[in-house]
């Protein structure tokens, strides 16, 4: 089980925020250069968390970005589904169906369903709050990141990575189909 980029982003933006003090702005350069990856790609999640009541924006020439609720309250596991465009672990887990012929029969479904299932339990287990235990230590490393900023190639993926295809494919929120 993989996660996108889109939900990994999401997830790096929300520590970053979380590391933050509560009332500090931050832009999407300080996140990008922290975290050395496209500001491109950021501008995309950040504006999806917004619409999703993560993060709150303010406008102005001293505008930003700052978490809109107490990292307590912001659930990984609700984060990853609402993020991750499907779950479809194999083609048969797409309600569109797949080509594979034994899928009627197979046992492998299920199994991978309980896996997936298991995966987003344990995942609902935790909250930003309980990812920002070592938050002097995270301010610390993405402060010293910031400082020093590496020539960035804007929109190239590592490798075994995919980008989500569209924004507005995804989020429901919803249990995935298994």
């Amino acid at each position: 089980m993989r996660l996108t980029l889109y939900t990994d982003f999401s997830l790096r933006i929300l520590i970053y925020l979380g590391a933050k003090k509560r009332d500090e702005l931050s832009t999407i350069q300080d996140i990008s250069n922290a975290y050395q990856i496209s500001k491109n790609h950021l501008m995309k999640v950040s504006h999806e968390l917004g619409k999703a009541g993560y993060i709150e924006t303010v406008r102005g020439r001293r505008g930003g970005i700052r978490l809109a609720l107490e990292p307590g309250d912001i659930n990984i596991g609700e984060v990853v589904r609402r993020m991750e465009d499907d779950f479809y672990l194999v083609e048969c887990f797409n309600p569109a169906g797949g080509s594979c012929p034994i899928s009627p029969v197979c046992g492998l479904k299920g199994v991978l369903g309980r896996a997936l299932q298991a995966y987003l339990q344990v995942l609902d287990e935790y909250t930003l709050q309980d990812l920002l235990v070592n938050k002097d230590d995270l301010r610390a490393i993405l402060q010293q990141q910031n400082e020093v900023t590496l020539p960035q190639t804007e929109d190239v993926l590592p490798p075994g990575y995919e980008w989500r295809s569209t924004p507005a494919a995804h989020g429901t929120g919803e249990e995935p189909q298994v």
